[in-house]
């Protein structure tokens, strides 16, 4: 399962995404992985969820954040919910058709191994193709 939080800054992405994560904390059985660009949510997510601040691992492309998505499950298969803030500063780009192929094949992932993901998006949900807008 793949579900896509998408507003312009202001609209309580953020906000949602800390209550999602949260949540899982208390009610998923397996680990809960949290990916975010800057270290904003250190101090408002609970501490059993894995904190990984990207812009230390070089992720530059959605081939990369493929490969260290993979990466984590290889090392980890208790990993039950991955949640990504903002994907593309996660990821430098704009949303478009690369956005929605990396959104598909997060759900061919996901319901391979059986990991939920959240994905956040800055952007307009006005500028979402058909292929993004599914996972809303």
């Amino acid at each position: 399962m793949v579900r896509v939080i998408m507003g312009v800054k202001g609209t309580g992405k953020t906000k949602q995404m800390i209550e999602l994560i949260n949540n899982a904390a208390k009610t998923e059985a397996g680990n809960v992985v949290c990916i975010e660009r800057g270290s904003k949510l250190t101090y408002d997510i609970h501490y059993k969820i894995r904190l990984i601040e990207a812009s230390q691992y070089n992720i530059d492309s959605f081939d990369a954040l493929r490969g260290f998505i993979s990466g984590l499950y290889a090392g980890n298969y208790d990993i039950s919910q991955v949640f990504i803030d903002s994907l593309c500063k996660v990821v430098p780009c704009e949303c478009g058709p690369e956005t929605e192929q990396f959104l598909d094949w997060l759900e061919n992932f996901s319901e391979k191994n059986g990991i939920k993901f959240v994905v956040t998006i800055s952007a307009d949900q006005s500028i979402a193709t058909e292929g993004i807008s599914k996972f809303f």
